[in-house]
């Protein structure tokens, strides 16, 4: 596994939960703390579709992944905000698709480095990185020579933007993706999805659970019209900007009736023109 700078170790806060943790918590994992849980038991009171909605996403990721290279050709993939290692990662969807392609991590939570370090040690073509997601001049400059900036490239946004809070400069989620959408080569594809309802009161209490729990360290549950925001400057590929388990299921989907009524997780993949 390449670095892309050196490694160091941070303090693990286990007195505030962590959206990484509680999502491993949410997916049957092992690698979260009570503090974890309990905002997690008090999440599903608000939306009890989120240990669903969290399994859902996360098949999605790797149906994208492996999509974009059995179909797309795409060798090097850029995980923004990756959280902890579960079965089938982006670099083993990867990989197994396409021997030999690069995969890099991009997270700042100091249990994701860690796992993801120990986990990764003996994978020559991934790359983990302690940044910021918005660190975008930093993310490129230490992925050169690792990644081929010139060439198509995956670029995954995948269930975190909702973490991001809105401002107004190139931090916020919307600037954010367009600045990267910016460094990529024609023919690059961008995966962006993020957590959106309809009900103003379960945005509301699952915002401020969130910044609570995890010490503001978390945005906000959006709507479906500010996610397509983030498309403005890319061409959305088939079958459009959907609830993701409706991006090309491998299997019939569920009936309207027994769809989640309080939130989704919402987006959909866009290709850089050109």
């Amino acid at each position: 596994m390449a670095y892309g700078e050196n490694p160091e170790t941070r303090f693990i806060d286990t007195s505030k939960a962590s959206a990484a943790r509680m999502y491993d918590w949410l997916l049957g994992g092992t690698e979260n703390y009570e503090v974890d849980r309990e905002a997690c038991d008090v999440l599903l009171r608000i939306a009890p579709s989120s240990q669903q909605l969290a399994r859902t996403n996360r098949d999605f990721l790797r149906r994208v992944v492996r999509i974009l290279a059995t179909e797309k050709n795409i060798t090097q993939f850029l995980d923004h905000g990756s959280g902890l290692p579960t079965q089938d990662n982006v670099h083993e969807v990867a990989q197994r698709a396409r021997p030999g392609a690069k995969v890099v991590y991009v997270d700042n939570d100091p249990m994701v480095l860690a796992h993801g370090r120990t986990s990764l040690d003996d994978n020559e073509d991934t790359m983990v990185l302690d940044y910021d997601m918005r660190r975008t001049r930093d993310i490129r400059q230490a992925t050169e020579g690792f990644l081929d900036w010139k060439k198509p490239m995956a670029v995954l946004f995948v269930s975190v933007l909702h973490c991001l809070p809105d401002t107004d400069d190139e931090r916020d989620p919307a600037a954010l993706i367009k600045t990267v959408a910016e460094q990529l080569a024609p023919g690059s594809y961008m995966v962006v999805c993020q957590l959106v309802s309809d009900d103003p009161v379960v945005r509301q209490d699952v915002t401020n659970l969130m910044a609570e729990a995890t010490n503001h360290n978390w945005g906000r549950v959006r709507e479906t019209h500010e996610v397509r925001r983030y498309f403005e400057p890319l061409e959305i590929q088939s079958p459009g900007l959907v609830d993701v388990i409706d991006w090309r299921p491998d299997a019939p989907t569920p009936p309207a009736h027994l769809r989640p009524t309080d939130w989704v997780e919402w987006g959909g993949v866009g290709r850089v023109p050109g």
